[in-house]
């Protein structure tokens, strides 16, 4: 378990979606406010903010960051698949 303010990952491919137009059989969604958009040399790193101070990290190829049009200040929906979570501290 992280302390208040640390931070963990959670890593997942393609697995940030916007859920309005919709259904999907994950239940675990978790809305946010990206605050970081970082892309890297195949996967990019977004982070949500889903409380004060309680940021999640997603991997997702960069393919699926542009179709996305990921902005900071953007509200996301992460979509995790029990099945596909890594956890790091």
């Amino acid at each position: 378990m992280t302390a208040p303010n640390e931070e963990a990952s959670i890593g997942m491919l393609q697995s940030l979606q916007e859920t309005a137009t919709m259904r999907l059989s994950a239940r675990n969604q978790i809305q946010g406010r990206i605050v970081e958009v970082r892309p890297g040399a195949t996967t990019t790193h977004v982070k949500i903010e889903i409380a004060d101070g309680v940021v999640l990290t997603a991997s997702i190829t960069n393919e699926a960051s542009e179709e996305l049009g990921l902005k900071i200040g953007d509200t996301a929906t992460a979509v995790i698949k029990a099945s596909d979570v890594m956890v790091g501290v």
